[in-house]
């Protein structure tokens, strides 16, 4: 899902443009651009990436280089200047040759290519006989898609790519315009913004992750306040997007999939028994949810996860027993002690944290768990000075361990098993 600026194009469109004409302002103190001879040909109309950034550091007053290279792939990212040598629309710092994109072509005038133009497009490339048009491996598999998509109408698309071969039709300014709006796999497309795609290029070797924007809060036009924005800060934005990312799709499939789920114990939604205390006042339903002697609807919100299992305290037993039948309930006893860790008074905590070390990590511990060399490393370090969540990498690797192991096989048990059939019978008897 994305923001189409087709018929709105972004305020800093005119920001960027502004800057572009002054760069090629040479009777103002623009770059100087020139004709580069290299072998036996000349390279017309071009400047280097080491000049465009001491150019916008001289005129922007721009003291870090890093600053003056991102906002240079800001630009070129946008489309307004690109390589001669690739269709990587990044800046380098260096002897890299660059152009300047016509202004005709500009994004602010809304040039977008359609289906049918990237298709010719494409195949006018494979005519070519120059190696640095050759298809890459991702634009392959377009051209393969869009001659599946077009197969009706395909020769006709194939005699247009012909024809403009034929007349030269194929020129950089267009090639940038297309690796603007259709960039390769991992790079950002400025004309549609993506929250996932909103961060800055980490490693200029690295295409897979090169963005360029930071989104604006709540603004309608996102990239706008790059100019301004310090390189911690997307740098620090960049390491949070990068924890959770999920497509809006997977998102409302597992948001759909959970309400269904949980629907029947929501005492909003589904009628409840007793009634429901937020509206009678009657706190037995809560009684209920709490007591030692769970129904079935209860037994049967424990196969949902290991979460749900541990929150119900008579979940909570009954795994505890399933894991000492199978001799291995001190892996559950130290997830428990650690979660009263972190709820113990301060002045408590550092003694409790050395019982728990003492019971279960030490040499020769009574309790003795089963930790990966990285927690336990983190874990004896943290312990130099133990806080409330000194534990929190061995605790979560226990889980993971209960969760894929363990719990599966309590679902499986008899003791889970007898207990949802025994709660389904009461049910049906009453």
């Amino acid at each position: 899902m994305g923001l189409n600026f087709k018929d709105n194009p972004p305020l800093i469109y005119p920001q960027i443009e502004d800057i572009v004409t002054r760069i090629q302002d040479e009777k103002a103190g623009g770059v100087a651009i020139r004709t580069v001879k290299s072998f036996l040909s000349k390279i017309p109309s071009v400047v280097s990436g080491a000049e465009i950034v001491q150019w916008l550091m001289k005129n922007l007053s721009i003291e870090d280089p890093a600053e003056a290279i991102h906002l240079g792939s800001l630009i070129a990212a946008h489309g307004y200047i690109f390589p001669i040598s690739d269709h990587v629309l990044t800046l380098k710092d260096d002897g890299t040759l660059y152009r300047f994109q016509s202004p005709y072509f500009w994004p602010s005038n809304c040039w977008e290519p359609e289906n049918t133009d990237y298709a010719i497009y494409l195949c006018k490339r494979t005519m070519q006989n120059k190696a640095r048009l050759e298809l890459a491996d991702y634009e392959a598999e377009n051209l393969a898609r869009l001659q599946r998509a077009f197969a009706r109408k395909w020769e006709f698309i194939f005699m247009q790519a012909e024809a403009q071969v034929k007349k030269k039709v194929l020129s950089d300014p267009e090639t940038c315009t297309v690796s603007c709006c259709l960039p390769q796999p991992g790079c950002v497309n400025t004309t549609e913004m993506d929250i996932r795609k909103c961060r800055r290029e980490r490693n200029p070797h690295r295409v897979k992750k090169s963005v360029y924007g930071v989104p604006d809060d709540g603004q309608s036009q996102p990239t706008s306040s790059l100019l301004s924005l310090p390189l911690h800060q997307i740098t620090f934005l960049n390491i949070q997007l990068d924890r959770h990312c999920m497509k809006v799709s997977k998102v409302a499939d597992s948001l759909m999939s959970y309400t269904e789920q949980f629907m029947e114990y929501d005492p909003f939604v589904s009628a409840t028994e007793p009634s429901n205390p937020w509206i009678s006042d009657d706190t037995s339903f809560w009684d209920l949810e709490a007591s030692r002697d769970p129904s079935q609807q209860r037994v049967k919100k424990w196969g949902f996860s290991l979460e749900e299992a541990l929150k119900d305290p008579a979940g909570r037993d009954q795994f505890l027993k399933f894991l000492e039948s199978e001799f291995s309930s001190e892996n559950l006893r130290f997830w428990l002690a650690v979660q009263d860790l972190k709820r113990r008074p301060l002045q408590e905590v550092a003694s409790r944290a050395q019982e728990i070390w003492q019971e279960f990590l030490a040499e020769g511990a009574p309790s003795s768990i089963n930790l990966d060399s990285h927690s336990y490393e983190r874990t004896s370090q943290n312990l130099k000075d133990p806080g409330r969540y000194s534990y929190e990498d061995a605790q979560e690797h226990i889980f993971k361990l209960m969760k894929s192991d363990s719990y599966a096989r309590f679902l499986r048990s008899n003791i889970y098993q007898d207990l949802l059939l025994a709660r389904k019978k009461v049910q049906m008897n009453c």
